[in-house]
């Protein structure tokens, strides 16, 4: 039951906003804050009290049936479960929300009841996206996490709004029809939509038919990801949301998709993981290249922070991929600090927006003489997300990059050089924005951070620490599952060699 109540703990708190008269602004807020620090509370109480070698929570009950299968009612199940793998991610969702709530005090100022309602219906539809087990539950959360971000972005964004909101709506319509073709051709094939089922049944299908699912995954997770060349939504969408938004869309909602490609693409269709995987590596490792180059050449500090998102996500395809037990670990982990990190930077960007009311790097310069907290936060943050050792990113890229070589010393040579660009166009926009004479009079008087901007910020900041210097305190509770998927993918690779002569896809990949 602590499933159910984590799940739609956050629906009943936006029920509760949907009561309160329209004017009691500080009631909503109340009843957002409250609800999301109850769940925040609960998912730290599961994450510590999780035991990967115990029986691991779920929870199941018949939904509805589809007369699909030769005249055989199919049970769809409203199944919840959490192993390690969700855990991570759940835990990220139920810390984050609190934080995003609380940064909403200084820049969501109209229709206060809607947006909390949103934010709040978004959280159930994500936390039940990790948790279900059913496909068609799965796909019904998925859609549910989506419908709010098209109001947030539409209603609350800025002044190309609409143009981000369609181009948004757009591209996830089509990985949400590719995700129900998908589901529904695997549900007539097999009569059962539960991936515990599934996972045992499809690694026993023809390669063929599991790269024709596989297809439709890799399609519907990447753009949502999203992966080369799907990201032209991302930058848009980024920028003209409001700053919770943008924390929640970096924070959770782009892992969505890596989540789905590691259950659906690697985990339940093995062997068809194997053969593309080649490809998959080619799309992680350019994408971060071009993602990085991609920031680097912006002048809107939140678009550029928006683009880094296209190269950082690639390092989790890329290690995903490369289906060594490093690269598995890594990629795992690299969801998780992109997270945080990320959410800090977008945090801070839209501190700085709320006092200058600009994002161009060349209106700033000198701003660590006025907002010296500021400029610690933002230094700090930059060094995680540049991947410095001691800090989370450093930790998951070395993890990406080591599995990634086992498998394609070139691509993972490839994804070298985006740590070295990444460093570069981080650190050239610290240099513009902080440092320096501080010449332009409206720089003169910002302000510095107040009290409930460092508060919000802090629990990210020591989940940053706490990751760089001891990550095994997190991949411990998800190893176990993670060894599960490699042994799958193993087998199949097993299988595929004794099946087919081995022809590597590209130079330095290793024999499937």
């Amino acid at each position: 039951m602590e499933l159910v109540l984590l799940t739609f703990l956050p629906l009943l708190g936006a029920l509760a906003v949907l009561c309160t008269p329209r004017a009691a602004e500080g009631l909503q807020r109340g009843i957002a804050l409250a609800t999301t620090l109850a769940v925040a509370v609960l998912g730290v109480k599961l994450f510590l009290g999780y035991d990967a070698a115990a029986t691991p929570y779920s929870f199941s009950l018949p939904w509805f049936q589809l007369p699909w299968r030769d005249g055989t009612p199919t049970q769809v199940h409203f199944s919840l479960a959490m192993d390690g793998i969700s855990l991570l991610m759940v835990t990220l969702t139920a810390v984050l929300m609190p934080i995003v709530i609380l940064s909403t005090w200084g820049h969501v100022e109209k229709r206060v009841k809607e947006f909390m309602v949103w934010m709040l219906v978004m959280q159930t539809g994500m936390l039940g996206t990790f948790l279900a087990v059913d496909l068609v539950l799965f796909y019904f959360f998925w859609e549910v996490s989506l419908i709010p971000l098209y109001f947030l972005v539409g209603i609350w964004g800025g002044e190309q709004r609409l143009y981000a909101t369609v181009k948004f709506f757009l591209y996830t319509l089509a990985g949400s029809l590719l995700m129900m073709v998908a589901i529904i051709a695997i549900l007539f094939d097999r009569g059962t939509s539960d991936r515990g089922e599934l996972i045992a049944q499809l690694g026993q299908t023809p390669l063929e038919q599991q790269l024709w699912y596989f297809a439709a995954f890799a399609l519907a997770f990447g753009i949502k990801v999203p992966i080369l060349p799907f990201h032209t939504w991302l930058p848009d969408a980024h920028t003209q949301a409001p700053t919770s938004g943008s924390v929640v869309l970096a924070g959770v909602l782009l892992k969505m998709g890596t989540y789905g490609l590691l259950r659906f693409c690697i985990q339940m269709l093995p062997d068809a993981a194997v053969a593309a995987a080649p490809w998959m590596m080619a799309l992680g490792a350019i994408g971060i290249l071009y993602g990085a180059l991609l920031a680097w050449a912006q002048t809107d500090l939140k678009r550029l922070i928006a683009c880094s998102s296209v190269s950082h996500l690639g390092y989790v395809v890329l290690g995903l991929f490369a289906l060594t037990p490093a690269g598995l670990s890594g990629g795992m982990l690299q969801m998780v600090n992109h997270g945080i990190s990320t959410g800090l930077l977008f945090l801070l960007v839209g501190m700085l927006y709320e006092r200058r009311h600009s994002r161009a790097l060349d209106a700033f310069g000198g701003v660590a003489t006025v907002m010296p907290l500021f400029a610690l936060f933002w230094v700090f943050t930059v060094l995680s997300s540049a991947g410095l050792p001691g800090l989370n990113g450093f930790v998951g890229e070395y993890l990406i990059l080591l599995g990634s070589f086992q498998s394609s010393p070139l691509w993972s040579v490839i994804g070298l050089t985006g740590v070295i660009f990444g460093a570069v166009y981080l650190l050239m926009a610290t240099r513009k924005m902080l440092f320096g004479a501080c010449t332009n009079p409206e720089n003169q008087h910002l302000t510095d951070l107040n009290a409930r901007e460092i508060v919000l910020m802090l629990p990210l900041v020591v989940l940053a620490v706490w990751l760089g210097v001891r990550p095994n305190d997190f991949m411990g509770k998800v190893e176990p599952d993670l060894a599960k998927v490699g042994r799958r993918v193993a087998e199949a690779r097993q299988s595929t060699a004794a099946l087919e002569p081995v022809t590597p896809l590209t130079e330095g990949v290793a024999a499937r």
